[in-house]
């Protein structure tokens, strides 16, 4: 609750402030560069500031006989307005070591005038001045409560600058850049804030005046002459404290005097006598202005004037990649279809980031589009679900093994609010192995359920590294084996960037009839893409978030849908109601672990219904020859499934397929695909000895019935379970 609180405060902080923030950041870049270009060419001689007034201001007299100003600028630069011997007046940067003029002084130029004007006021005056002010301060908060966060993330100070888990690319920079450049942004905050308050002269201060008793004019006149190079006061002040000298307008006059400005007083000093004739010392708001204003703009060092453009340039990207995570944690919209009391399944995720949310969210689309009853919460809002028979939780870990912020009350929920019925449960944790506290907190969950009496272990903890797809899809395939809910193993599908929709056109449909509900699509893209058999093909047919993924068959190199008309199914019925030459936008997603496998020596191919579809394109493009049997299984054979028996014969033919084999359930004599595997048990148990690979489609109850079947003929033939194969990716599916 209480990160929770921290974090809405940056965020809420962040967005009032944006757009003013942007505008200073960028104004600031740009005066940062100005300030490193202001101090070149550098006219600052080295060791010139160890120099004393009583040894520079001789040395000047001898080259210029009427000096008028001497001063020395905020980046060391002496100048000077003089006449030098021959009448001619001099100004600009002079060597103060003998004089001699090294450069023509420059102002500053048109538009970093206008960029400081608009960096100070907005071009507001006092409006604007207030403006930035309050901006400069809410960047100081904005600085504190991120500090906070990174303080919460990192476990405290001891672990402030270790690894940074990476969750994506603007988050790690968020994090990482915001603990670098937190000093000096914090700097140009504070500095900018303060400076409003000294020239709203909150904190005015008088000048002190001392005025010094040395006597008259002709008293002054009658002492003692001293030269400038013996004035004990020239002598104590090094040049690195002059700001300007006013020389007296006419030489050996009592009345005019040297004014000596210097960062925190004035002098006015004899010009005979040398001795200090008024003293007026600043308040401390004058060199407080001047030493923020150093600090706050780096006009007085390079170095810290590229660090302030730098930590500028942070800024600015802090504010993009600050949105860009606000937008991935908001961007997966929850859509409960069902309320919990009323779910039969229920999905809990913890998530720091949003990508554990994406990943739940995907499957309870999923479940919702199988008709599964199921609900979607944060882990902290876990409660009683009296119709529940499963818990899928979904968590990541943050810090040093801690909960996200939404899962941080859950084990305390957990305890205190028991559930009525038996519950089965599966864990499912997201970490990174780069940390040594890999999944911890997934891992608390599981042995805290473990403990309750309600709940039952539905499938053992998994978890993915990185976010690692290939190693969330046995979770998936698990959980469908088990649960026989359909969840697609496509990779493409879980991807964070999801593939872009395309436009396809029609070229074919077939229609369904009394006898056959079942009917062919064919389509091609309006512009090159990629697919092959295999791969999945999505479609959005309520034109909203719903989802419906049909396996491609890529036969004469055009994309091939084998879909069932369901009376109700929303894909089914969109797809069936298309025409030739209709467009549709759509996409075809990546399906790795369903390829063709072009290095196996030999493959069967097993299905059920529409699940031949992959397998059409796969037969018809094996170019290769490579050794294919083909095991299918219908309910009746009508003029449809014949069309399947004229295609395996033609390729047959063709050297693409080595048989064949068709079962029947709905007619005489009533045959499965299980009992045609049964009948040639020893070719599939030799061909998986041989290093030869088995492909499934169809339905999951299908599936799980011929896993069981050949892991018993493999048990009795080869002395090893089917999983032995599995691992070594002999055994492919694609069930639903």
């Amino acid at each position: 609750m209480v990160l929770s609180l921290w974090r809405y405060a940056h965020l809420a902080l962040a967005l009032i402030s944006s757009v003013f923030l942007v505008i200073l950041a960028a104004t600031g870049v740009i005066l940062a560069v100005g300030a490193v270009n202001d101090k070149l060419p550098a006219y600052r001689i080295d060791e010139a500031d160890t120099l004393n007034l009583a040894q520079v201001v001789p040395n000047l007299h001898k080259v210029y006989p009427e000096i008028i100003t001497l001063s020395r600028d905020h980046r060391g630069f002496v100048s000077i307005d003089a006449i030098d011997e021959e009448g001619n007046p001099i100004k600009g940067y002079i060597n103060p070591y003998n004089g001699e003029k090294i450069g023509e002084i420059t102002q500053q130029s048109p538009f970093i005038q206008w960029t400081t004007a608009l960096h100070r006021s907005l071009f507001l005056k006092e409006t604007g001045r207030v403006i930035v002010a309050v901006v400069s301060f809410l960047l100081v908060l904005i600085s504190i409560s991120g500090l906070v966060l990174i303080l919460k993330r990192q476990q405290g100070f001891k672990n402030f600058f270790a690894k940074v888990q990476k969750d994506f690319f603007s988050q790690y920079f968020h994090v990482v850049t915001g603990r670098l450049a937190l000093i000096p942004v914090l700097i140009i905050a504070i500095t900018g804030t303060y400076l409003f308050l000294l020239r709203m002269e909150l904190f005015q201060g008088e000048a002190v005046v001392e005025q010094v008793s040395v006597g008259n004019s002709e008293d002054m006149e009658d002492g003692p002459s001293l030269s400038p190079a013996d004035f004990p006061i020239f002598k104590s002040i090094p040049l690195e404290r002059l700001e300007s000298i006013e020389f007296p307008f006419i030489p050996d006059d009592p009345e005019e005097f040297y004014i000596v400005k210097l960062q925190d007083e004035e002098l006015q000093i004899n010009q005979i006598s040398g001795q200090i004739v008024e003293r007026t010392i600043f308040p401390s708001n004058k060199w407080q202005e001047r030493w923020n204003m150093d600090i706050h703009t780096g006009r007085t060092n390079i170095v810290w004037a590229i660090v302030l453009g730098i930590a500028s340039l942070n800024i600015l990207a802090f504010i993009y990649t600050g949105f860009v995570i606000t937008l991935k944690r908001s961007r997966t919209k929850i859509r409960n279809k069902f309320k919990p009391l009323d779910a039969e399944t229920v999905i809990l995720y913890g998530s720091e980031n949003g990508s554990t949310l994406f990943f739940a969210n995907k499957i309870q689309e999923q479940l919702l589009a199988a008709g599964e009853k199921s609900y979607l919460a944060a882990m902290n809002q876990y409660g009683t679900f009296p119709k529940a028979n499963k818990i899928l939780i979904l968590t990541s870990t943050y810090g040093l093994g801690d909960a996200p912020s939404n899962a941080g009350k859950f084990l305390e929920l957990l305890q205190s609010v028991p559930q009525d019925q038996s519950i089965a449960y599966a864990v499912l944790g997201f970490g990174s192995k780069a940390y040594p506290d890999y999944c911890a907190y997934a891992i608390e969950v599981d042995n805290a359920l473990k403990e309750l009496p309600w709940a039952k272990e539905y499938l053992p903890l998994h978890t993915v590294n990185d976010k690692a797809i290939d190693e969330l899809i046995p979770w998936l395939q698990a959980f469908s084996d088990k649960s026989l809910l359909p969840l697609a193993t496509a990779a493409a599908v879980y991807a964070e960037k999801p593939t872009k929709m395309q436009e396809w056109k029609v070229l074919e449909k077939t229609s369904i009839s009394a006898s056959n509900d079942t009917f062919k699509v064919i389509l091609e893209p309006i512009k090159n893409q990629r697919y092959t058999s295999g791969d999945l093909f999505a479609i959005y047919p309520g034109n909203d978030h719903r989802e419906r993924f049909y396996s491609i068959g890529k036969c004469g190199g055009k994309l091939q849908l084998i879909v069932k008309k369901h009376e109700q199914g929303l894909g089914s019925t969109y797809l069936h109601d298309l025409a030739v030459h209709d467009v549709i936008k759509a996409k075809a997603m990546r399906n790795a672990i369903f390829h063709f496998p072009r290095k196996a020596k030999e493959v069967a191919l097993i299905f059920n219904g529409t699940g031949i579809a992959p397998f059409l394109g796969m037969i018809a493009e094996n170019s290769k020859r490579t050794p294919i049997y083909c095991y299918g299984g219908f309910r009746y054979q009508n003029d449809w499934v014949n069309q399947y028996v004229r295609f395996a014969e033609e390729q047959m033919s063709k050297s693409h397929l080595v048989d064949y084999q068709f079962a029947y359930s709905r007619q005489e004599p009533g045959h499965y695909v299980m009992d045609l595997i049964a009948k040639d048990k020893l070719r599939f148990a030799k061909l998986l000895a041989r290093g030869g690979v088995i492909m499934i489609c169809g339905s999951l109850a299908m599936q799980r019935d011929v896993e069981n079947l050949l892991d018993k003929i493999c048990l009795e033939a080869n002395n090893r379970p089917l999983s032995y194969y599995q691992k070594k990716q002999q055994l492919m599916t694609d069930c639903y």
